[in-house]
């Protein structure tokens, strides 16, 4: 059970209920009206609470699990324990997170400003807003309703944020257009110049950076992130985009829909990236590359070159996944090789 000095727990909620909202099947139609209190994890489930099986990895603590419930696929609830109450669903993980959210709601917001947070006189803020201690809100902002800015935020004269947004203590917004649903944690820097100038033995030349950062709606920024706005393009982050903690994103990029970037990744300016694109911790991508829909990149790797729709990419320099595995199988056999002459 979650701890409740930090979440609000709701419920219980019936197992009837619970497939309802999550499309899916109960094993056994008898126990639709069995109450279930909370979630929780396989290893510490208790009989009324829920939890889920999404891979197989973990059959053993499946099987020896107390849980009342769990999501499941249809073809793994023949293992189950005895007692257990099964909801069949292709993607069990979704269902759970679904579910989740039921048992712990967010906290509904009412409309706050805090008396030592800056507004300037001609910034427009939705119904329902909260404003914490600290924040700077700076000339013809516009910001929709039930947002929620968090203590000691900045933002920027002309800057736009859509409905229901939840910026970060410590974020700085600059040069940005901002969506609905987007949520920056602590400390997001979006919109300050690229990393843009003219090399001369005389010494370099700042290139003004124009454009723009255009943050698409459900998008969630980690901690600490950054996002440099244009040099005359915009840099561009698609809907429903997830970004880890750490992550550094160069002027112009162009990242599509539904990617997801985990954590110490660095994009390189001018760099396009189609949708539903995933790129592994700690990756670099240099600049002026293209990156087609659906691909792959493993952590650690270093992307120099174009990379096709759908592929899997490994290594630096990187190259294809199963041309990666090849070639550190090679290695590791010479590596040993070389090792055994040595002791000879």
């Amino acid at each position: 059970m979650a701890d409740q000095r930090f979440f609000a727990l709701a419920g219980p909620f019936r197992l009837e209920r619970l497939a309802e909202m999550t499309g899916s099947a109960l094993s056994d139609p008898s126990r639709v009206s069995i109450l279930i209190s909370d979630v929780a994890p396989l290893e510490t489930a208790e009989k009324d609470q829920l939890s889920f099986l999404d891979n197989k990895k973990y059959l053993d603590v499946f099987k020896a699990t107390k849980a009342g419930a769990c999501f499941v696929r249809p073809e793994l609830a023949g293992m189950a324990p005895n007692g257990m109450a099964c909801l069949l669903n292709k993607n069990p993980y979704k269902a759970y997170a679904i579910a989740a959210q039921s048992f712990y709601p967010p906290t509904l917001l009412k409309s706050f400003r805090a008396t030592t947070a800056i507004i300037d006189k001609s910034a427009r803020i939705g119904a329902n807003c909260v404003i914490e201690d600290g924040v700077i809100i700076e000339a013809n902002v516009k910001i929709g309703d039930r947002c929620r800015v968090q203590a000691q935020a900045v933002i920027r004269e002309n800057v736009e944020i859509g409905d229901d947004c939840d910026i970060g203590p410590h974020a700085y917004i600059t040069h940005a257009l901002i969506g609905s649903k987007v949520r920056l944690h602590p400390g997001v820097c979006v919109g300050r110049p690229g990393f843009g100038f003219a090399i001369d033995p005389a010494g370099y030349v700042a290139v003004p950076q124009l454009g723009r950062v255009i943050i698409e709606s459900d998008v969630e920024i980690g901690a600490n992130s950054t996002i440099d706005r244009g040099a005359g393009p915009d840099t561009v982050i698609g809907q429903g985009t997830r970004i880890d903690n750490l992550v550094q994103i160069g002027h112009n990029v162009k990242l599509g829909k539904y990617c997801i970037v985990v954590a110490q990744v660095g994009i390189s300016g001018s760099v396009q990236i189609g949708d539903y694109v995933m790129l592994g911790g700690q990756a670099g991508i240099a600049g002026h590359i293209q990156i087609g829909s659906g691909a792959k990149v493993a952590a650690q790797s270093g992307i120099m070159r174009d990379i096709p729709p759908g592929g899997a990419y490994m290594g630096s320099p990187g190259v294809p996944i199963k041309q990666g595995m090849r070639q550190a199988t090679v290695l590791a056999k010479l590596a040993g090789k070389k090792g055994d002459d040595s002791h000879e």
